[in-house]
């Protein structure tokens, strides 16, 4: 087993690496060696405003030795293809949200993964912040009794006024579900284990939307999926959840409540890391807000939570059988708005362990 930092490296030099660069170089147990896109001059560019030494194709990042892990940030359409090839190369990866456009392309990057003794991981790790792992600590230390039911939303009138090209987030593999989904349902697993089933009804309120800012402005483009998404979710022996998607809400809202019979925790936004986490008891004329403890350090401790294990020979949290979960949750919600039935959920994953007491991202812990 080899010792010391993992060394790392990013494929996909779009603005999300600027934020996964930015921890990762903090962290001194991974050590980022590699940047890869198919734009080989932004490759270079982010790698030089990030001090890292190599960029480059995908190809060649994969050929250097010191790489074991791929932190995959490409666009959707390419999670499943850099996977596979990475994972033919003998590295571990992890990947953005989602895990793969589909179930038959995820299926087939956990297989080849597991035929050769790889690790896959996916994003979100925001469940791994101390805002979620200080609500897990606190359902299973009975603070509200046993959970009964949780109500999510994520609501909104979509990203098409502020975001300069939103098209892509209305396309196949997008919308509210698909795009904000993976926080709400990751943290719900992470909190309750995973779904038996799923019912959803879906409405997409117009077929055409209008970019509200930047170059494009006053282009309009076509709505390709549903952009209203209102789901339930059975957790076997456990509660059950009403979860709301929305690109159409007038309303702007972002929460979870967990409902118990003692009481009720109101979590904060699952695509954060930090607080407020709040709790009220039967007794209680209002919220009361909970100590936090654990990091607020941002995108990136999931992938170090992989590189620690890997190291130590332990489960990593934000596993590929999570994102796989996870993924077929969207999958079904999404097949049961169309068909107005239940459907079954196929696949199952533990609950993740909650991060030890004293995590520290910071802390030099492979030598």
């Amino acid at each position: 087993m080899s010792n010391g930092p993992v060394g790392v490296a990013i494929v996909g030099a779009g603005v999300i690496s600027g934020q996964y660069l930015r921890n990762l170089n903090a962290f001194p147990d991974v050590r980022v060696v590699a940047v890869a896109d198919l734009d080989t001059d932004r490759a270079a560019a982010v790698a030089r405003e990030h001090d890292v030494r190599v960029s480059g194709t995908l190809g060649a990042v994969l050929s250097l030795a010191e790489v074991e892990l791929v932190v995959n940030l490409t666009i959707p359409a390419a999670h499943a293809s850099v996977a596979l090839e990475s994972l033919r190369a003998g590295k571990h990866v992890y990947g953005e949200k989602p895990l793969a456009m589909n179930l038959d392309e995820a299926a087939k990057v956990m297989a080849e993964a597991g035929s050769r003794g790889l690790r896959v991981g996916g994003a979100p790790d925001t469940f791994l912040g101390a805002g979620l792992q200080s609500a897990v600590r606190a359902l299973r230390s009975g603070s509200i009794g046993e959970p009964v039911a949780v109500a999510a939303a994520t609501q909104s009138l979509g990203p098409e006024s502020w975001h300069p090209s939103p098209e892509f987030l209305y396309a196949l593999g997008g919308g509210p579900l698909f795009d904000l989904g993976p926080y709400y349902l990751t943290a719900l697993v992470s909190l309750l284990g995973p779904v038996a089933r799923v019912a959803a009804g879906t409405r997409r309120a117009r077929d055409q939307r209008v970019i509200g800012s930047g170059p494009k402005a006053g282009t309009l483009f076509p709505v390709e999926v549903p952009t209203h998404v209102n789901a339930l979710l059975d957790f076997p022996g456990s509660a059950t959840a009403s979860a709301t998607f929305s690109f159409d809400s007038a309303v702007n809202r972002r929460m979870i409540e967990v409902i118990g019979t003692e009481g009720a925790l109101s979590l904060p936004d699952p695509n954060t890391f930090d607080g407020p986490l709040l709790v009220r008891g039967p007794g209680d004329a209002d919220w009361r807000e909970l100590p936090l403890a654990g990091t607020t350090a941002g995108r990136g401790i999931g992938v170090l939570d992989m590189a620690r294990s890997i190291r130590a020979g332990t489960p990593h949290r934000a596993s590929g059988e999570l994102a796989f979960h996870v993924l077929e949750l969207m999958s079904a919600i999404t097949e049961s708005g169309e068909q107005a039935e239940f459907r079954p959920i196929a696949s199952t994953t533990a609950a993740p362990e909650p991060l030890p007491a004293g995590w520290d991202p910071y802390a030099a812990t492979l030598s």
